[in-house]
């Protein structure tokens, strides 16, 4: 097992990775402050490991709310279930809850967690790739509205993040694909060796390897904790992190929550946010390719959907926290391995890049 400390001060906290680890009843219960304990997972996640979970949990109360799954249910009312539960239980602000799932239970939990009482201990045990490696850590909790993703929550960090590389075992191959777009991310924002690494690596990865697996969490969290650490609440570099994200936001806004699972849409922005570089100056066509071709042989979508027009897309993407003043702003790639700050961007260039997929608008 390896042991990674986020640093942030008081709100410091350790990421656990290694297989076997929801085996691990210390691992959780040194986290645990008092006896009123809540599980929120979901309808895929609870068959699987609610119980391997709470059989660590005999000697607490503990309540379980199991959630329906999928994107579309990332939102205010979901959360008020769990509220209703805490509430209904008399749970005091003392009381632990603890994230069993992917990345909508993880952000309906911390955002719960941050909410009642103003604040109660919360402990992530991501069950995807994509949570494992990104949503799980760096404390942004929340919901989605629909008129945009993520654009109600709070920065709300969790006690520790208990990640076990033997979950990802029963994750289907969708669901393990849209994890490696984000994997991928990290190398390309500022980690060009890493990136290089996954190119030659990607048949292992794609067939779970367990050394291979372990080591693309340990340095996508490793990444993603020293830019946290950095810029906790996003004023500055922690912006870098949401590369291709603010056109992958607009595609799940603009197409429906769920069609797109997160990392499909992020891979899609990617390759948008690439071709944008290009057409800035930053990378070369060779770049792009590269990006490209390494996101379509892990077997996700490069090219938006045909029924999101151009103009759509601008007026989704003018709903972003990077956003100043109405000035759409974009992390942008100056080379594979470095990203840029939030750049503003000329419409007619812009456009240029979202007209580039067989688009007439």
């Amino acid at each position: 097992m390896n042991t990674m400390q986020v640093e942030l001060g008081d709100r410091s906290y350790p990421i656990y990775m290694g297989v076997g680890n929801l085996d691990k009843a210390d691992l959780l219960i040194q986290h645990i402050k008092s006896k009123q304990v809540i599980i929120v997972t979901n309808e895929t996640v609870a068959p699987l490991y609610l119980q391997q979970v709470s059989r660590h949990l005999q000697q607490f109360q503990v309540e379980v709310v199991i959630l329906p799954d999928g994107e579309q249910y990332k939102t205010l009312s979901t959360v008020e279930t769990v509220f209703t539960a805490l509430l209904s239980k008399q749970f005091s602000r003392n009381a632990t809850l603890i994230a069993l799932g992917g990345g909508v239970v993880g952000d309906i939990s911390g955002f719960a967690a941050a909410c009642y009482q103003r604040g109660i201990p919360f402990i992530q045990i991501p069950t995807t790739l994509l949570a494992q490696v990104d949503s799980s850590v760096g404390g942004k909790t929340g919901v989605n509205h629909a008129l945009g993703k993520n654009m109600i929550g709070a920065f709300y960090q969790p006690q520790c993040v208990i990640i076990d590389v033997n979950v990802l075992a029963t994750l289907d191959d969708r669901q393990l694909a849209a994890g490696i777009a984000e994997v991928i991310k990290y190398g390309l924002i500022r980690d060009y060796d890493f990136f290089s690494w996954i190119e030659v690596n990607i048949d292992k990865i794609l067939a779970r390897d367990e050394t291979a697996l372990t080591y693309i969490i340990e340095q996508s969290c490793r990444n993603k904790a020293e830019v946290v650490a950095a810029d906790e609440r996003e004023s500055g570099t922690r912006a870098i992190l949401n590369l291709g994200h603010t056109f992958g936001h607009a595609i799940e806004t603009g197409v429906g929550y769920g069609r797109y699972l997160h990392g499909e849409a992020v891979a899609i922005g990617t390759c948008q946010a690439a071709d944008l570089s290009r057409r800035m100056g930053l990378l070369t066509d060779i770049d792009v390719e590269r990006i490209e071709t390494l996101l379509r042989k892990v077997g996700l979508p490069t090219e938006p959907p045909v029924d999101l027009s151009a103009e759509e897309f601008i007026n989704l993407m003018a709903v972003d926290k990077k956003n100043v003043d109405g000035e759409i702003r974009l992390i942008l790639l100056n080379k594979i391995g470095e990203a840029s700050l939030p750049i503003g961007v000329e419409r007619s260039v812009l456009l240029e890049t979202l007209n580039h997929y067989g688009r007439t608008d």
